[in-house]
């Protein structure tokens, strides 16, 4: 176990750094820089500027500059918010996205795997239709879209659920909703398209020809190797979710980390856009990681 977490964390390191690079370039030859303003500047404070946070350097100096800094902890100030480091920023928006992502994947879990074994246990049949046309219409409508259409109706028309912000519990529904409706599509088809496999194993047949009833079947000898597939998109999935909360932050006014990023992007943050792009690789990483490792428990003959 500790060789593979060796050999993974190693295998990552590269990843990180075309990741780094390809990041470091595009933030760089988008037109404008940091300290444009509608206002001109004069040349003497641009260039004074330019010299206290090293953008006179060339490229490549810069980048080896961030990657050193980097190995020490440091993020960099951020241009655009005064009198705050990247770090704190990140410190302050990560938890808001978080909790709503952790939430909405938590929902397209529980929602998607029962529907999935609904629609598995009932193939071919009406109520099986039924939920994988749901599911596709889940996928095929993106949440930037579903999303304003929610205010529009429970906000704004019938006044069920605030438009915005995070004041209380009710304010989670609508952003979380949105975030999870494309996942619970998917993980539905997967685990509907995984029972399916299971329930036909022989394993499956002689727990049934010994009188078990369905429900025990299910849950003590089906649900665990159905749900490899699940996990195996688990990973990838919780990290997309977390950071694609980018849009669905902006049009429901969440301050997370997303808006930070959105921010950052069009206001020429190079720091703060480096840092979020660094604290989001290694997350992703770091999922993948804990997905691997989730499969020996799902399935003892799967092989590290």
């Amino acid at each position: 176990m500790l060789s593979f977490a060796f050999r993974r964390l190693l295998s990552a390191i590269p990843t990180l750094l075309v990741l780094l690079a390809l990041s470091f370039a595009l933030i760089r030859v988008a037109p404008g820089g940091p300290f444009d303003t509608e206002k001109t500047i004069p040349a003497e404070i641009q260039e004074r500027l330019n010299e206290t946070y090293h953008l006179d350097e060339p490229l490549w100096q810069q980048f080896f500059r961030y990657l050193g800094d980097l190995l020490q902890g440091d993020f960099g100030p951020s241009f655009q918010y005064k009198d705050y480091t990247v770090s704190e920023l990140i410190a302050a928006g990560f938890p808001v996205s978080l909790k709503l992502g952790g939430l909405a994947m938590l929902l397209a879990l529980l929602v998607g795997v029962s529907v999935g074994t609904l629609a598995a246990l009932n193939q071919n049949r009406r109520t099986d239709h039924v939920a994988m046309g749901a599911a596709m219409t889940g996928i095929s409508i993106p949440n930037f879209v579903l999303a304003p259409l929610m205010v529009l109706v429970f906000a704004v028309t019938l006044r069920w659920l605030p438009a915005g912000g995070l004041n209380d519990w009710q304010s989670y529904v609508l952003p979380v909703i949105s975030l999870a409706l494309p996942q619970i599509a998917y993980i539905a088809r997967l685990t509907r398209g995984s029972m399916i496999e299971v329930l036909r194993s022989d394993y499956i047949r002689t727990a049934r020809a010994q009188g078990l009833p369905t429900s025990e079947v299910l849950l003590g000898h089906a649900l665990k190797p159905a749900l490899v597939p699940i996990v195996s998109y688990l990973g990838p999935a919780t990290a997309g979710i977390i950071t694609g909360s980018v849009v669905i932050e902006q049009i429901f006014g969440v301050p997370g980390l997303g808006r930070y990023f959105v921010q950052g992007a069009l206001n020429r943050d190079y720091t703060l856009v480096m840092g979020i792009v660094v604290f989001y690789g290694v997350l992703i990483i770091l999922f993948n990681f804990l997905v691997d490792l989730a499969y020996r428990w799902l399935d003892p003959r799967v092989k590290l």
